[in-house]
């Protein structure tokens, strides 16, 4: 429960089960341990903690309870996102998008602009789509099946979301892998060893694009997406130009990283659970549940942050104005007080609240797409497929944002 409360100093730090000291704001964190056994002690022994500060980055509060989580995502009003609402950027002084790009918006704003975007989502809008996005997936798994040794990454994974946010906003066929390259670089990295220099400059890179995109559409409007919101109003004025092409930045960039691992994620946990595959296959259980358990089961955005505008209670403990407040969704999606033996991967799990998509004002905006693509991959493969092969286990995203795998090498029988 979320609750008015007076400011306390903070104080313990971070262990994983081996007694070492764990730093969330570390990539290498979450590829070198085992994050779901770290949260199972921080569920049990500290639902909510304070992260020191590391390495000249402020602290900051770490929420792992699902009902905390999820009353945390309730309380717009004293956990603001307009400050960014990712660990990193606010670990660097804020987002300075905040205010004009939906993600990192709070009321009024937030509202009047997020009923300008639903209609980017419309029935209408998504019917042009959805036949596509069912016409795709297909032909990406009939190129596979069969076909010896596969990346499902590189082979159909990459090519769905991304193409799929395209088709929405009509963008040109010719500017898509550049397009795909830019959004691999902005939010992970595959080690270590890339410069977060280059994460900034895909970021810009992909704004640059839309500025040239928007003003062309203003020029000659179309019936598209970005027409619509770029002759849209937010309260009684036009947005400008650089608001609409950072709000066409915030539509490609969560449409197509998150559904991209999500779907690597379904295949990895398909064939490592060859039972649940089996059921899957034969009926045992159906599509509709089994995409909730991949949703659940990947939670490819590990957290989503907020910044306290008061002194506020989260579960025991006493939260400052100015703190940093991360809501950890894979920690909140294997809570055992809310999914039964959730270290189980069960394609015909029932009951199954998961926050994957967050919760809230800042739901989801795209969640019918992410989810109309995962439907329409696992239909192709419950058609076509009858054996996965993992062939080895996959590399980890390098990122403390983003959970799940950057490639898999598979066989499709």
């Amino acid at each position: 429960m979320v609750s008015s409360g007076n400011a306390a100093v903070p104080g313990t730090s971070y262990d994983d089960t081996s007694g070492a000291a764990l730093d969330l704001a570390d990539p290498a964190t979450f590829v070198e341990h085992d994050p779901h056994a770290y949260w199972a002690r921080m569920r049990r022994s500290e639902p909510v903690r304070w992260h020191p500060p590391v390495g000249g980055r402020p602290g900051f509060w770490a929420v792992a309870g699902y009902r905390d989580v999820q009353d945390c995502y309730k309380d717009a009003a004293r956990l603001s996102s307009a400050r960014g609402t990712v660990l990193d950027v606010l670990l660097r002084g804020g987002d300075s998008a905040g205010g004009r790009m939906l993600a990192v918006m709070d009321r009024p704003r937030h509202r009047e602009l997020r009923q300008v975007m639903l209609r980017a989502f419309s029935p209408r809008v998504l019917k042009r789509v959805e036949d596509a996005v069912r016409e795709r997936a297909d032909a990406l798994v009939a190129a596979v099946v069969g076909a010896g040794e596969a990346d499902a990454g590189r082979d159909i994974a990459e090519h769905l979301p991304l193409n799929t946010v395209c088709d929405l906003l009509e963008l040109p066929a010719a500017d898509r892998p550049r397009l795909l390259d830019w959004n691999k670089r902005a939010l992970s990295s595959d080690s270590a060893e890339e410069d977060l220099f280059d994460a900034l400059e895909a970021r810009n890179e992909i704004l640059s694009y839309f500025v040239d995109v928007v003003r062309e559409r203003r020029r000659r409007p179309g019936d598209d997406v970005i027409s619509m919101i770029a002759a849209a109003r937010v309260g009684e004025e036009p947005m400008v130009e650089d608001d609409v092409a950072l709000n066409c930045y915030s539509l490609i960039l969560g449409g197509d990283e998150s559904t991209r691992v999500t779907t690597i994620g379904a295949l990895h946990a398909l064939g490592t659970y060859g039972e649940q595959w089996r059921r899957l296959r034969e009926g045992e259980a159906e599509v509709r549940t089994a995409v909730e358990e991949v949703l659940r089961w990947v939670t490819p955005a590990m957290h989503f942050a907020r910044t306290a505008t008061t002194g506020l209670r989260i579960g025991s403990a006493e939260v400052s104005a100015g703190d940093i407040v991360t809501l950890w969704n894979i920690s909140a999606n294997n809570d055992p007080a809310v999914f039964a033996d959730p270290r189980r991967f069960d394609v015909g799990r029932r009951h199954n609240p998961h926050l994957a998509l967050g919760h809230g004002p800042h739901f989801c905006l795209g969640a019918f797409l992410g989810r109309l693509e995962l439907s329409a991959v696992l239909d192709s493969l419950v058609r076509r497929v009858r054996r996965i092969e993992i062939l080895e286990e996959p590399p980890r995203v390098y990122s403390n944002f983003l959970f799940g795998h950057s490639a898999l090498r598979l066989r499709l029988d």
